[in-house]
C-alpha cells in the first residue's frame, strides 16, 4: 500500500518487451534505500516488484494485464517517472490510500499556469470511473495524490501546488499524455457492499 507522495522522479533506462510482458529499468536513488529483491516499488501509481537491484536503479517485470491498464508500455527511455516506497505502519499517513493497482489510463487536457508556482490540471477519465470520485476527494494520477477542485462528467480538475509541481512528473505534462488513474478503493467496497445489501 502507497500514499501518493511522491518520493523520487527516476529515469526510465530501458522497456524491454519479453515474450510475456516487458522488463522495465528504472535509474533511481532515494527508493532502493532498504530496498531488496521483492520489494514494491510503485512507478507511476503501479505497484512494481523489483526482480533486480543495483547501486543506480532497479528492474522490474511489468505484466501484460499493467501494460494494458497503464501508460507504462508507452516509456521511453529517458522518462521521467513519479517513485514511491510503500507505506510503513508507523509512518504518518499522508496522502490517500494507494493501492498502486492502476484502474486505467486518463488524458491531460490541459495544464494552466495560476501564477505564483500555482497550476490547474485538467484530465478525463473513461465515463465507468467518474462514479468514484467526489468534488473534494482525493484521486492518484500517475501515483501522485491529488485533491478533486472540480468535477464535470468526465473531467477531473485539480489544483497543483508548487511543491507538488516541482517534486513529481507534473511539469513534464503536456495536453494528449496519457497518465495512470486509481480511484479511491474505499469507493469501490463501499459500492460492491451496497450492491449486496441491496439483493
Amino acid at each position: 500500500m502507497f500514499t501518493g507522495i511522491v518520493e523520487e522522479v527516476g529515469r526510465v533506462s530501458a522497456l524491454d518487451p519479453q515474450t510475456t510482458g516487458a522488463r522495465l529499468s528504472i535509474l533511481c536513488r532515494s527508493v532502493l534505500v532498504g530496498a531488496e529483491v521483492g520489494a514494491s516499488i510503485a512507478v507511476n501509481g503501479a505497484c512494481l516488484t523489483a526482480v533486480e537491484l543495483s547501486q543506480d536503479g532497479f528492474r522490474a517485470d511489468v505484466s501484460p494485464e499493467t501494460l494494458k491498464r497503464t501508460n507504462l508500455g508507452a516509456l521511453q527511455p529517458g522518462a521521467a517517472v513519479n517513485l514511491e516506497r510503500p507505506l510503513r505502519l508507523n509512518a504518518r499517513l499522508d496522502g490517500h490510500f494507494v493501492l498502486g493497482h492502476v484502474d486505467g489510463t486518463g488524458e491531460v487536457l490541459a495544464l494552466d499556469e495560476l501564477g505564483n508556482g500555482n497550476w490547474w490540471l485538467r484530465v478525463r477519465i473513461a465515463p465507468e470511473l467518474t462514479r468514484y470520485v467526489v468534488e473534494k476527494g482525493s484521486v492518484a494520477v500517475d501515483g501522485i495524490s491529488l485533491t478533486l477542485a472540480a468535477l464535470s462528467e468526465d473531467v477531473l480538475e485539480f489544483t497543483i501546488i508548487p511543491h507538488t509541481y516541482s517534486n513529481t512528473t507534473l511539469r513534464t505534462y503536456s495536453a494528449g499524455a496519457r497518465v495512470n488513474i486509481e480511484v479511491d478503493i474505499l469507493a469501490k467496497h463501499i459500492e460492491k457492499f451496497m450492491q449486496s445489501v441491496r439483493r
